[in-house]
This record gives structure tokens, sequence and C-alpha cells, in this order.
């Protein structure tokens, strides 16, 4: 399915030049050369269990403790990595065509773009940031907090970790198991980070969980910006994502709806998802986001 798309790097250059309008949809491959792994997070420590027996509201009404260790793994991986090459490769970009030209889609969490110095209005983070907190019940928000660990409760040492873990009573591997009336919370409610608002519930990280819609503002300022200038695109840049989850496979269907060449960035063939079926006049780099991201945008 992909043998139609181009893997030249100067017929690449041709068609960015003559371009004006630019939508890039970013994944986790982008970060995957500042050493943060997928959505799983360690897998050593968390083999046993599914992702969305972690993030989901439900998981987080069961055990916010469970919750809470993993997303204070997270932070802390996300806080002890350093944007690279392609993250500034992106920002680069956005600063240099300006916001009329490019926007960037990220379904990452990491906060390693913002970090880069990509332009704010240039970015919508749809899956939410490992620094930004909401309170479970209240309006309360909380932006840009890295503390680490955000409470003293919530360790990072991967040691101390899988202590907590072990002891347990079971290990999940599915959502049934958080229901169970023998599982023993991993840490006490009252050791973990409250709302300062209202002084009764916890705070969340306020991130895109399973089973949740995503920002409706974000998502309506991306649809205006994509109507702008006559509705055209010309480049639809996909950066290590397969792109199966609403909305991304569709702002790839609908970018090439308004004339956009679809352009793939993605360390393998196999895991291409919703782009995996390619056309003529469309471009297919493998390889790493960080080594091939800078090379495209050359001319620029």
């Amino acid at each position: 399915p992909t043998a139609q798309a181009s893997t030249s790097i100067p017929d690449f250059h041709t068609l960015l030049t003559a371009s004006d309008r630019i939508l890039c949809l970013a994944g986790a491959g982008l970060s995957a050369s500042s050493g943060l792994e997928t959505f799983r997070g360690d897998g050593r420590l968390w083999h046993n269990y599914q992702v969305k027996s972690i993030a989901s509201q439900e998981a987080f009404e069961c055990d916010p403790g469970l919750c809470w260790l993993y997303y204070a793994a997270r932070r802390h991986e996300a806080l002890i990595a350093k944007p690279n090459k392609g993250h500034h490769a992106l920002a680069e970009l956005a600063r240099r065509i300006g916001k009329e030209r490019f926007m960037c889609l990220s379904q990452n969490v990491d906060g390693l773009s913002q970090r880069a110095g990509h332009p704010s209005e240039q970015l919508k983070p749809f899956h939410g940031s490992l620094f930004n907190l909401k309170c479970n019940s209240c309006p309360y928000t909380e932006r840009d907090n890295s503390l680490d660990p955000i409470n003293p409760s919530l360790i990072t040492d991967p040691l101390k970790v899988s202590t907590i873990l072990q002891s347990t009573s079971e290990p999940f591997h599915n959502r049934i198991s958080f229901l169970s009336p023998t599982h023993t919370p991993a840490l006490p409610r009252s050791s973990l980070p409250h709302c300062p608002a209202c002084k009764t519930d916890l705070l969340r990280p306020d991130v895109v969980w399973f089973g949740e819609g995503l920002d409706k503002p974000m998502l309506k300022e991306t649809d205006e910006w994509m109507d702008a200038e006559d509705g055209k695109l010309d480049i639809m840049l996909v950066v290590g994502t397969t792109a199966v989850v609403y909305p991304a496979a569709s702002y790839i269907k609908e970018a090439r709806r308004r004339g956009a060449r679809v352009v793939v960035v993605n360390a393998s063939e196999v895991e291409l998802g919703s782009v995996g079926r390619m056309e003529r006049g469309d471009f297919l780099f493998l390889g790493d986001a960080e080594e091939i991201l800078p090379k495209l945008f050359e001319p620029l």
C-alpha cells in the first residue's frame, strides 16, 4: 500500500518550497529519541497493566494512588528528557513560516514541543499535558506544574514503586480487576494531591483519558484554522503516529480532501495505521524523526 509513495528528499524539498499551508500531526514517535517510551510507560514496572486500567476516570475513582504513581513516573521521565532535533525542527518551521501557514496537532502530553520553543498559537496539544492539573470535581485548574515529585508520597524510584505495586492484592491485567473488593489501594487517599480550592476532592492530571472527549474550544480553533485561506492545504505531515484514533485519522482524510499531499515520517512501515494506504504524490520517510525532520526542512 505504500509503493506509490516517494522517498526522495529532493522531491519533497520541491513540494515544500511551493507549498503555502502545512498541517502536522505528531505522536509518540517524535519523542522516541528523547528517551521517552510510548503511552504504556516503563514496561518493566507496568507490563501487567493495561493502559485502560490506569488512564480512565473509573480507574482513578477506584485507586487514585495507583493512577498518580503511574503519572508521577511519566512526569519524572518527561522532566529529565530533553527536546530532540525533531522537536526543534518543527518549532523552527513554525516560527519561520508563521501561524497562518503552519499548525501542529500533538497527541503527546510530555511537554517537549513546548520546551523546544514551539509557538503556543501553532501547537494544539489534543491530549492535554502531564504538567497541567485539574480538580476531579470542581472547576479548579493549574498549568505548568513541574514539581517532581508533585507530592511527597508520589515517589518515582522504580524499586520503591515496584514494592508498592507488589503490595496491592493483584496485578491489573484488565479493568475488571479494579472492581474487585479484594483490591488493596496503592496509596492512602489522604496522601495524594488535594484540590486547594474545594479542599475536598483530589487533583488529577489534565490529560484526556479513555472515554473522555477532547477539548471542544481546541477542536473549534483547529477547524477554523483549516477553513482559513479558502480551506486549502498543501501538506499533511504525519510524524511518529499510527493515527488510528479520532480525530487523528479524520484530519488526515480531511486534509487529503482539501488537496494536501500526505507526508509520513515513521520508524516502521508496518505500523502506519490509517496512513498505510498512500497515493501517488505522497511521501514516506522511514526512520528516526529526530534525524529526518531537520533534513526535510532544510530549504526553509
